[in-house]
């Protein structure tokens, strides 16, 4: 997978906004206001931060220690970061729909019925 194809997945999640929140390189992919995602452009290696259950975190740094390690300044306990040219596009998909399930589980009720909703439309 490659930036554009991992932007273009991003947003394909329902009510899913991007913005730079931080600085004009680091962007973030949010649901809700509240971020799933987040890449540095500017970044030779290419990776994303994306959110995750802690016992499936700790799985997937063991399965794959070159490429999924603790979330780079994020909670290491809730956060990987994932280089995403060296796995393959279906994990790193799966990997995006776990980060934003858990996101949009923590948002109030109404919201994630609005996504719902917005899923139903779309499928």
């Amino acid at each position: 997978m490659n930036i554009e194809q991992l932007r273009t997945y991003c947003l394909s999640k329902a009510l899913t906004t991007e913005d730079f929140p931080f600085d004009e390189n680091t962007l973030a992919f949010k649901v809700g206001g509240k971020i799933f995602a987040l890449t540095n452009l500017k970044n030779t290696e290419r990776t994303v931060n994306l959110k995750c259950a802690p016992e499936y975190a700790l799985q997937l740094r063991n399965e794959y220690p070159d490429w999924i390690v603790p979330g780079y300044h994020m909670n290491k306990k809730h956060w990987n970061t994932v280089n995403f040219e060296h796995l393959s596009s279906e994990l790193i998909g799966k990997l995006i729909d776990h980060s934003y399930e858990l996101v949009v589980q923590k948002l109030p009720k109404k919201i994630q019925q609005t996504i719902k909703t917005a899923d139903e439309d779309c499928a």
